[in-house]
């Protein structure tokens, strides 16, 4: 029973950490095309997991990751981001810029 228990548990980590390897992949790719098409560069090229959690919706229990990343909007200064992933779809990305007109 102990092997049993022990085998699962080792599964389950594994799991996590393919899933995880893939939800971060997906996430930059999505950030890298929204900085390209706000004009922004993405600093680092990189983002960093800030929260890990459990998102219960009408589709079931996913885990529900926040990533944080820096752009910068003309070269010199450091800005912060977010990205929110549902599972492995994007729920909320924000640069915290105001809204250009020709953006809405």
């Amino acid at each position: 029973m102990d092997n049993l228990f022990a085998i699962l548990l080792l599964l389950l980590i594994g799991w996590f950490w393919l899933d995880s390897l893939r939800a971060r992949e997906i996430a930059v790719g999505i950030c890298q095309a929204a900085c390209a098409r706000h004009e922004v560069q993405l600093l680092d090229q990189a983002i960093a997991l800030r929260h890990l959690g459990l998102s219960w919706r009408s589709e079931g229990l996913r885990l529900r990751r926040v990533y944080r990343f820096d752009f910068s909007e003309e070269g010199t200064g450091r800005r912060n981001g977010y990205l929110v992933m549902r599972g492995l779809q994007l729920e909320e990305l924000s640069f915290g810029l105001p809204t250009r007109i020709g953006d809405a």
